[in-house]
């Protein structure tokens, strides 16, 4: 091969590479095009809709802690903490939350300013890697030991002792089955509990992952080899745009996070900066591990420990199937499934959720 030609085989991965990423620009493109066709419309009846809000006042992000700290994990990365103690000194179990994919710790809002209130339990919240105020992986991608590692490391930095109920939301509930294929111990001898809300054992369907259109996402296993190097090059103006197109994703998130026909615009549009706020970076390291998530045999590491179930019944992320087959792994658990809600459960249908988990602490 002559060196034209070596110098020509150099760069046609990297033109092959460019033009595929330029054809899901152009679906991606047009998917929004059309949606964005009928966000005017709604975005005015929404804004209507705001004068007789519920929690337009409401302090979300903005819940008082008694403590903050950080803990770094074997990979490097920091996490932040917050850790709110009981108004009483208490034997009952500590309540460790696990928020989900692209959100934060303050998707617990409404359980962490119950729970407060009640003043029974001391309650630990974290960001996961990559996600809040956590940082994030300098190469590679984000994979579920990690994080299931990373919840262990939370563990033993803030509750080194006593009872421990887990709860966790979405990918927070996969990080938890990753810790119990990881570290049995810790679930036969301190986990007492876990609260899996709007969760899956495996076989996601990668189509509704971020609450975007088949359209879009039918794509991404083809993104896979190119996602890391494409993000890098144009994550920083796919994140502008991101911010920039708040009617569109204020739209996306109502229809894929939500199941209620009316939710309050006020806790779309705290979902959706939850949304905004994680960088198109962490997106694309966390895809293949969502993808590839099976976690149905740490199940039985769960056996021993009260479980509770908690799916809305309009989740178009992870559909009320996967919280039905975890109930028929596991029939010793209270399955909870709450009409007219969809993924983020724990906010749209926050009273019906904390009373669930309230009757579920009870036991302990």
């Amino acid at each position: 091969m002559s060196e034209a030609d070596e110098q020509t085989g150099a760069k046609a991965p990297q033109a092959s590479r460019r033009k595929r990423a330029s054809l899901i620009g152009a679906v991606v493109g047009v998917a929004a095009a059309g949606i964005a066709a009928g966000v005017a419309v709604e975005r005015t009846l929404v804004r209507r809709n705001r004068r007789d809000d519920a929690f337009a006042e409401e302090p979300f992000g903005m819940l008082p802690y008694d403590e903050t700290l950080t803990v770094t994990t074997d990979d490097g990365i920091e996490l932040h903490v917050e850790i709110v103690e009981p108004m009483h000194t208490s034997a009952k179990p500590t309540l460790v939350f696990v928020h989900g994919f692209c959100l934060d710790q303050g998707t617990f809002h409404f359980q962490r300013k119950a729970l407060d209130e009640a003043g029974k339990h001391r309650m630990v919240f974290y960001d996961q890697p990559g996600h809040g105020l956590s940082s994030s992986l300098t190469e590679g991608e984000y994979e579920l030991p990690a994080l299931g590692d990373a919840l262990h490391d939370v563990i033993k930095a803030t509750v080194p002792e006593g009872q421990i109920v887990l709860i966790g939301h979405s990918m927070g509930g996969m990080t938890i089955m990753a810790c119990a294929e990881q570290a049995p111990e810790l679930f036969s001898s301190r986990v007492c509990g876990v609260v899996l809300i709007a969760t899956s054992g495996g076989q996601i369907n990668g189509s509704r992952l971020f609450g975007l259109p088949d359209l879009i996402t039918r794509a991404a296993p083809g993104v896979m080899n190119i996602v890391n190097g494409a993000s890098r090059l144009t994550g920083g103006g796919i994140d502008k745009l991101r911010k920039a197109s708040t009617d569109l994703a204020f739209v996306l998130t109502r229809r894929y996070g939500f199941g209620s026909e009316k939710p309050s615009p006020a806790l779309v549009s705290y979902v959706e900066r939850m949304n905004s706020r994680t960088s198109t970076d962490t997106v694309a390291r966390y895809l293949r591990t969502l993808y590839s998530h099976a976690r149905y045999p740490a199940l039985r590491t769960l056996e021993d420990a009260a479980l509770l179930l908690i799916a809305g019944e309009k989740d178009m992320v992870t559909p009320v199937t996967h919280s039905e087959e975890i109930a028929r792994l596991l029939p010793r658990a209270t399955y909870v499934k709450l009409p007219n809600s969809g993924h983020v459960v724990m906010l749209e249908c926050a009273d019906e959720v904390n009373a669930a988990i309230t009757d579920f602490l009870e036991q302990f």
